[in-house]
């Protein structure tokens, strides 16, 4: 949040309950916020050939990754293993936020986002979440849009 402060952006926090060693899943997050599935997002990090790819999805949605390889100009790619997640990103699993992440990765949002005037997306750390609108994640995260989902 520190970011997004010193980006002098509109945005509002959102806590929730965690307990420690339990796995988190962003349908249940949605839940406990009390917000429909549609507007809390997830990132997931990707490998292509030669990078990584951060892309942003409805909780309730899964990434197309043949959808997301073709929207940053990749062959293919595929989603790099869980012990991995703080090495690439400095965030851990179930706290990742595409907001201040360790580099800065080409990073694709899915167009649902946009349908809606703020989306919700980890602050993170497990227990965080931030809303803001989703042009101003765009914005702060150099990302594009792209239909990057599948149910």
């Amino acid at each position: 949040m520190r970011i997004l402060d010193r980006a002098k952006v509109d945005y509002q926090p959102h806590f929730y309950e965690h307990k420690e060693g339990e796995a988190v899943d962003g349908v249940s997050v949605a839940a406990q916020l009390g917000e429909p599935v549609e507007r809390v997002f997830k990132t997931l990090v990707t490998k292509g050939a030669h990078s990584y790819f951060v892309f942003v999805v409805p909780v309730a949605k899964e990434l197309d990754l043949k959808a997301a390889a073709r929207s940053v100009g990749e062959k293919s790619v595929e989603m790099i293993p869980v012990k991995e997640i703080n090495k690439v990103t400095g965030y851990i699993r179930g706290g990742c936020s595409p907001i201040g992440m360790k580099k800065q990765y080409a990073t694709v949002i899915d167009t649902s986002a946009q349908l809606h005037g703020k989306i919700i997306v980890s602050g993170g750390k497990i227990g965080t979440q931030v809303e803001l609108a989703p042009q101003t994640l765009a914005q702060l995260t150099g990302a594009s849009f792209a239909e990057i989902t599948t149910t």
